[in-house]
Formats: structure tokens, C-alpha cells, sequence
């Protein structure tokens, strides 16, 4: 079966594209070093061509609300058209766990996505997830400086390498609609993850717990990207993705 990933040199996309493999599928890299450009369109129809299932992992490193939203308003756009044409049978799009309930950049334009999605008329699957182990990194390498400042925000991070596995599953099976959410098995600290990734690290950097403003910084502070509802649960914990990564 061939299955197209978009975003697939990304943090989860290069994951999923070795969990296809390994299921015995044939991954199509949707990428612009792959000659594929998700925003404009350039050559996505030829790389679609045979294409069973899109699995869209594409993602845009921001905080505003304009250009989350302008990102995945075009690139959902633009990929559903391109399936309609293809004749894609399955859509599967990765979003956050709690997205709808944070007003705030990033996750307005995940809420965007997911809206396209639901509305379109490619039969689909929408895995929600919690932040990656990866996003402690993320969070700490935003910015040099010998003062880390990471937002206060509780999470249960998931390993990348384990939500691209269920993505994969989910592409070559039937579409489900929206598909139970997936979390990591326990909760964690934001802030004190960037502490433990940076002694890891051997790095003398200071972490600065901030709260992020408005009603929002309130809601991640409290657990609102927390999952409420039963769904699928990871095994590896952050620490063990730590001791990994060292």
C-alpha cells in the first residue's frame, strides 16, 4: 500500500515514514527537499499518484495566531484538493490534545486543521496527542542564553517515535472519524523537564518558569492540554526517553 507522508523529514514524519516501512508499506515522502511543496501545490499531484492514504504530520514553527492559522488553512486546503484528485481514500491528520480548549496561537490553527479535515470530503481519521518528549528541546532551544524561559504548563508527554507508530496503524486501516486521543503514561512538569534535559545535557542554563498570559497561560498551567477521556497510552516514559537520548 502506498501511503504519502506529509511532513515526512519532520520530528514525527521521518518516524512515520520507518513505521510504514516496517508494517511493509511503501511511504511516499511529501517534503519540498522531496520535491513536494504542501503550501503551493508544486508537485503534489505526481507524488500522489497510486497514493492509498495521506498522513499529514506537516507542521510551522510560530506562536502567532495568523500565520498558525494562514499554515494549516492552505496546506489542509491544498493537500484535500490534491486527494480529491487522486482519488486518496484516507486522510489522517495529527492534532493536539486539547487544542480547542487553549485560545491561543499555535493551537487555533490546529483547531483550523482540524476543522478542514472533519468538513472535507476524503473519508478521514484525526489522532489527538499530547506534546512529544521532544517539546522540553524544543522549548529550551527556542532562545540561547544562559536563562531557559519555559512556560508553566502541565503536560503527559508522548515519545515521537510512539505516536508515529499509531498514525501508521491508523493510515492503512479504515477511517474512524476522530480516533481516541493517545498521551503519554504520566504527567509531567514542563518546566522540570527542561531542568532534567538540560543536567542531561551537562549544561549550566537556568530554567525561568513563566506563566504564558491571559486566560490561556491559565488553562495550560492548570492541565488543559491534559487527556480527558479515555484513550490509548504510551509506554515510555520521559525519563526513559532521556536516558535514551543521552
Amino acid at each position: 500500500m502506498r501511503v504519502a507522508v506529509a511532513g515526512g523529514t519532520g520530528v514525527v514524519g521521518r518516524y512515520v515514514v520507518a513505521s510504514l516501512a516496517a508494517l511493509g508499506h511503501e511511504p511516499v515522502v511529501l517534503a519540498r527537499s522531496a520535491g513536494v511543496d504542501v503550501l503551493t501545490g508544486g508537485g503534489l499531484d505526481a507524488a500522489l499518484e497510486s497514493v492509498a492514504a495521506v498522513i499529514d504530520v506537516t507542521n510551522v514553527k510560530t506562536t502567532s495566531r495568523r500565520a498558525a492559522v494562514g499554515f494549516f488553512d492552505t496546506a489542509g486546503r491544498t493537500l484535500l484538493a490534491a486527494e480529491m484528485r487522486a482519488g486518496v481514500q484516507h486522510h489522517v491528520a495529527l492534532s493536539i490534545v486539547g487544542a480547542d480548549r487553549v485560545r491561543m496561537g499555535y493551537y487555533e490553527g490546529k483547531v483550523r486543521q482540524e476543522q478542514l479535515v472533519a468538513a472535507g470530503r476524503v473519508p478521514w481519521t484525526l489522532l489527538r496527542a499530547t506534546q512529544f518528549h521532544e517539546f522540553a528541546a524544543q522549548v529550551v532551544d527556542a532562545v540561547p542564553g544562559p536563562i531557559a524561559v519555559v512556560p508553566k504548563m502541565r503536560s503527559q508527554p508522548v515519545a515521537a517515535r510512539e505516536a508515529a507508530a499509531v498514525l501508521a496503524e491508523l493510515a492503512v486501516g479504515p477511517p474512524l472519524g476522530r480516533a481516541p486521543e493517545l498521551a503519554g503514561p504520566r504527567m509531567e512538569d514542563v518546566p522540570d523537564m527542561a531542568r532534567r534535559l538540560l543536567r542531561a545535557r551537562g549544561s549550566r542554563r537556568r530554567v525561568l518558569a513563566l506563566p504564558l498570559p491571559g486566560a490561556a497561560g491559565r488553562a495550560v498551567a492548570e492541565g488543559a492540554l491534559l487527556p480527558t477521556s479515555p484513550g490509548a497510552r504510551a509506554r515510555q516514559t520521559f525519563t526513559e526517553w532521556l536516558a535514551e537520548e543521552r
